[in-house]
């Protein structure tokens, strides 16, 4: 059969399938007594029932229709493609719950098969999707970056990698504006030395983030308002050099300069560390 012909027959095979199925009770609709039991169905024609109902709108009616193939031919190749759909139903239907388990199940019975990649891409979705407000607790966005790591590591030539890599940057720098709103709010309640740890979080573990530049400003903010202007002098001096083209910079460099000192790594402090190894190369 030519490549033409064949696809002539599967889309006819759908279309009959379709057309038996919608004159069917229960999940199929019609009711009556020519009611027919799901399991006089193939696994095809529920399978094309299921990705009908998806096309149409309805994903959770569609995962209910997926994980009736799985339960009634549970060893057939419609039934391993089903369990993954289920997944992708669940996740459009934002049953985060329901995704990430069907996501699992298909990992664990499924490891080495070829959308084992995408099945670990929706579970990292189930918990990245989750994450819209930084005053929540961040537990989700830790198992967010868990899930996406394990995307890039485990797939890294998969088409899922670049997206999983863009997401995890995205929910890292999540976790460092989670540590910038607590350290401003302790700021702002002349909690100094609450807030410096905070900031000092994001300069050490979250230095690639876009939060940097503000931690730097806020603790040179933080150590003046203490009196420890050589430590206020050593932050300025990296955002100096890291993010001179900032506003952050220039809010720093006022400060200082409004009370006559002027940015300078100076002194054994932890930020003289950080300039050492980052600046200077230094690590010992």
């Amino acid at each position: 059969m030519t490549a033409g012909g064949a696809a002539l027959a599967r889309a006819t095979a759908i279309v009959a399938t379709l057309v038996l199925l919608s004159g069917c009770g229960g999940l199929f609709g019609g009711g009556g007594p020519e009611d027919v039991p799901l399991d006089s169905f193939s696994a095809e024609q529920l399978y094309n029932r299921a990705e009908f109902l998806l096309d149409e709108d309805a994903p959770d009616e569609a995962a209910t229709m997926f994980g009736e193939v799985e339960r009634l031919y549970p060893y057939s190749e419609w039934a391993k493609r089903a369990l993954v759909m289920q997944a992708y139903s669940y996740h459009l239907d934002r049953d985060f719950e329901s995704a990430r388990g069907a996501a699992q199940r298909y990992l664990v019975t499924y490891p080495a098969d070829e959308d084992a990649a995408w099945a670990q891409y929706l579970l990292a979705l189930s918990y990245y999707d989750q994450i819209d407000d930084v005053g929540r607790d961040q537990g989700l966005t830790f198992l967010a970056l868990q899930e996406l790591r394990t995307v890039i590591e485990t797939y890294p030539d998969s088409e899922y990698a670049q997206s999983a890599i863009l997401k995890f940057d995205l929910a890292f720098d999540h976790l460092a504006a989670k540590e910038m709103e607590v350290g401003r709010y302790y700021l702002k309640r002349g909690n100094y030395i609450a807030a410096i740890n905070r900031f000092r979080v994001v300069v050490e573990n979250f230095q690639t983030t876009s939060q940097t530049p503000e931690a730097l400003h806020r603790l040179v903010e933080a150590y003046l308002s203490l009196g420890l202007p050589a430590e206020a002098q050593t932050a300025g001096a990296i955002l100096g050099h890291n993010f001179q083209s900032t506003d952050w910079y220039q809010d720093s460099y006022a400060l200082l300069t409004g009370r006559g000192l002027r940015p300078d790594a100076t002194g054994d402090g932890w930020l003289a560390a950080v300039w050492r190894q980052t600046i200077r190369g230094e690590w010992l």
